[in-house]
């Protein structure tokens, strides 16, 4: 038996410069499910993404999966792709098992935790304060920084970890501490600065998006401080949910957020097409 992809759209251009198109699943010319491609929005035209893969159920277990990805990236290829990324729901085991098997690796999950609306209590002797403009500057450059630091690590060349850099804080700091519905904190201990942290109070959810304590001082609670400050914020901004992103290897920020209540929603995997 043959399994093709068989297009059911013109290839769509987008406003923001995506290109993407849906597919049938074909075997023999029998339609068994859909797929959609696309190029990234933030990494540029060289990455691709495979999303909304479906096989109908009596399909299933018969490799079509396995051969309409190896398919999709033969398409990605021929659009000029040189890496593929793809995100799997947690509760979709056999498609995590699916996509390692054709080599793609995990380069991070996403996590979430339901709050109950009483904001936590901070340790003693520690507090939170609003992030001044003049501490603004120096830590946008060091958390850009990292941030790329953290893609090139995980496969991600140089260039496009940039862009992408540039584009989630042009996107998520348009007018800087000032920028609404976002809050930007620095956690003190006995009054010296020990963290800062990021939340984004999104419509449906709060959003750490930066947490990190001064290195300096690791290893002394901080870290789950800056959490707890987190979901206290939350939950006095009217949130009843607090997601997070975090990438694979960072093992200490697993923990802590595997120990406060956090759980994987979703896994973030690449694979290189050259």
């Amino acid at each position: 038996m043959t399994t093709t992809l068989r297009p059911t759209e013109p290839l769509q251009h987008h406003a923001d410069g995506t290109r993407s198109r849906r597919y049938q699943v074909c075997v023999n010319s029998r339609p068994v499910g859909g797929i959609r491609l696309a190029t990234h929005a933030e990494y540029g035209p060289r990455v691709g993404r495979v999303s909304e893969l479906r096989i109908e159920e009596a399909d299933r277990r018969r490799g079509r999966a396995t051969v309409a990805v190896l398919a999709a990236e033969e398409v990605l290829r021929g659009w000029g792709c040189e890496r593929v990324e793809a995100s799997v729901p947690d509760a979709a085991a056999v498609a995590l098992r699916l996509a390692q098997a054709l080599g793609y690796v995990v380069r991070s999950r996403n996590m979430s935790k339901r709050l109950n609306g009483t904001p936590p209590q901070l340790p003693a002797d520690t507090a939170p304060r609003p992030m001044t403009e003049a501490e603004f500057g120096p830590w946008l450059a060091h958390g850009r920084e990292g941030y790329v630091g953290d893609l090139v690590e995980r496969g991600v060349p140089a260039d496009d970890a940039h862009r992408k850099a540039d584009a989630g804080y042009a996107k998520l700091l348009p007018d800087g501490l000032a920028t609404e519905n976002t809050l930007i904190s620095v956690l003190e201990h006995e009054g010296r600065p020990v963290g800062r942290l990021w939340l984004g109070l999104w419509p449906d959810t709060a959003y750490v998006l930066d947490v990190e304590a001064d290195e300096r001082v690791r290893g002394r609670g901080h870290g789950r401080a800056l959490m707890l400050l987190a979901e206290a914020q939350a939950a006095e901004g009217g949130k009843d949910r607090i997601g997070l992103h975090v990438f694979a290897g960072n093992a200490p920020a697993e923990r802590l957020y595997e120990s406060l209540g956090y759980e994987t929603t979703a896994y973030n995997l690449g694979k290189g097409l050259v």
